[in-house]
């Protein structure tokens, strides 16, 4: 009899460790990436994406542990980002090479895979708010230009002035790029796009991403940000992303849908494990842990690194099915923060953080 026990300890000892207690909810949002980095970061500008982060933070919180939807929080996160001058969405949009300000937004949830996104929208305050139209009211997934603007004043979304995106410090922004005739790259060397990501109490995933692009951009350019499975992918088998960086290498990765597809792969791989009998028939399928918050890490960073690679930088955030929230950058800094049913908040700037 004692060696009974001995034996059947010895096998739960084999066994996975049985699963932390995962939240009912989590939300993780960006307000961009790039050189970030103490020594040339003013505690005015410190101060005021830290409280920027927090508001967005709060304002998708509220909607999570209300037993709102994902879709509803990612959309309330940004639209705080949008509103605040200090990062690159909505008011404090980056300027083009014209003058004018050009803005990108992309939403997407998980259960369905709808999408909505606009391109180079003019006087629509919030356009995550208009990329959710075109995906609930419209049968089309990206608008562009003066058709969108059309399409939001139809809708009743609120309508501004275009001056009401204009700040001084992107001004001057521009005028440095031209008095320095530097390249396409961002006068700061800072991709200010926004974005969130989240999974609500019915573990449905959505992601949303917003920008104004990058500093002095021609022709009409397009990022990644509106661009579903570049800037922003939601799949409840696997993961939701927001990404931030150099849009044409974000484009040429399909960074967020590179990242949900590995993820979707690697849990499967993990979950779906069989072992057969001496007659070749399914004897057993092992319950794996599923993926954990290490994995799902490893696989953003080596999409990163990919993006690396081709001479690109930025990163993205996460959320998956269990609700493990992260991120991953390849730049010295990353506007981001988390926040989870548990109470747990993180705000963060800094690679070291």
């Amino acid at each position: 009899m004692t060696r009974l026990f001995l034996v059947a300890g010895a096998l739960l000892m084999s066994l996975p460790a049985t699963a932390q207690t995962k939240p009912q909810w989590t939300l993780v949002i960006h307000g961009g990436a790039g050189v970030m980095e103490r020594a040339k970061m003013t505690p005015e500008r410190e101060s005021a994406a830290r409280k920027g982060l927090d508001a967005a933070l709060d304002a998708g919180s509220k909607v999570l542990a209300g037993g709102g939807s994902a879709l509803d929080a990612v959309e309330a996160a940004v639209k705080v980002l949008e509103d605040d001058p200090a990062f690159n969405a909505g008011r404090g949009a980056v300027f083009t090479y014209e003058g004018t300000n050009e803005l990108d937004a992309s939403i997407m949830e998980g259960t369905t895979r709808r999408a909505g996104a606009v391109a180079g929208v003019t006087r629509t305050r919030n356009p995550i708010s208009l990329a959710r139209k075109v995906m609930e009211d419209s049968p089309h997934v990206m608008l562009s230009g003066k058709g969108a603007d059309q399409f939001s004043t139809e809708k009743g979304l609120e309508q501004v002035d275009p001056s009401y995106f204009a700040t001084e410090e992107r001004r001057r922004q521009l005028e440095t790029l031209k008095a320095k005739k530097v390249s396409w790259f961002d006068v700061d060397r800072k991709f200010g796009t926004v974005g969130a990501v989240a999974m609500d109490v019915e573990g449905h995933l959505a992601a949303a991403t917003s920008t104004g692009g990058i500093t002095g951009k021609r022709w009409g350019r397009i990022g990644d940000s509106p661009v579903i499975g570049a800037g922003t992918y939601a799949d409840d088998r696997a993961c939701a992303v927001s990404a931030t960086g150099a849009g044409e290498y974000f484009i040429r990765v399909g960074v967020a849908h590179e990242i949900c597809t590995s993820m979707r792969l690697a849990w499967r791989t993990q979950r779906d494990e069989c072992s057969s009998n001496a007659r070749g028939e399914v004897d057993h399928c092992w319950q794996r842990p599923e993926l954990d918050i290490d994995k799902a890490t490893e696989i953003a960073r080596a999409v990163m690194h990919e993006v690396k690679e081709l001479g690109g930088s930025g990163g993205v955030i996460f959320v998956t099915p269990d609700g493990d929230g992260g991120w991953s950058f390849n730049t010295p800094g990353m506007y981001r923060g988390m926040v989870s049913a548990d109470g747990n908040k993180t705000v963060a700037i800094y690679g070291d953080e």
